[in-house]
């Protein structure tokens, strides 16, 4: 297993776990939040998780209440939120922080192996400059809904803009991609 499998975990129910759970399988991490304009991006997520989950494929959501204070419910209030509205079967785990000193070591992981994201997260910074707020600089998680694929092997492949959406075909490509090497 690697480094990034080994990490501590736990499930939004509370039980331990890490990422070694998944090994064999491709993983994309999220860190996601209930209150967020990105929000809707759960049913993307779900829609992904069914429609590869066969093949190996596992939607991993890390609730965070990092930004703008859109993830403010507890674990259970939590996961009630996105079974009712979006129906989401893929796994969750415990809420975390992604940014700042008290990150997660799974997180402090992820952005020390892809520091940078594909998509256009410039964009999205300005976007958030247009609203008086100083973004995250790279390698920090720019905001909610920000995906780390993970391949077969436990290595970080890609790390995508929040606002790339889970129907990017920049996305799904690379999850094909890693879902070939089975």
């Amino acid at each position: 297993m690697t480094a990034i499998q080994d990490i501590a975990l736990k499930t939004i129910t509370g039980a331990d776990a890490s990422l070694g759970d998944y090994a064999g399988k491709v993983v994309l991490a999220v860190n996601v939040a209930s209150k967020c304009g990105l929000t809707p991006q759960y049913e993307g997520l779900e829609a992904l998780y069914a429609r590869y989950r066969d093949q190996g494929l596992v939607v991993a959501g890390f609730p965070a209440n990092d930004f703008g204070a859109q993830e403010p419910g507890s674990n259970d209030e939590i996961a009630e939120f996105c079974t009712t509205n979006f129906g989401v079967d893929f796994p969750m785990f415990e809420k975390i922080q992604v940014t700042g000193a008290d990150k997660h070591p799974l997180y402090a992981a992820l952005t020390n192996a892809a520091p940078t994201a594909l998509g256009d997260p410039e964009a999205f910074r300005e976007r958030l400059r247009g609203f008086g707020m100083t973004p995250n600089p790279e390698p920090e998680v720019l905001w909610n809904f920000e995906k780390f694929l993970i391949g077969r092997d436990g290595t970080v492949v890609g790390r995508f803009a929040p606002t790339t959406a889970p129907d990017d075909t920049a996305l799904v490509a690379a999850i094909e991609t890693e879902l070939a090497k089975g």
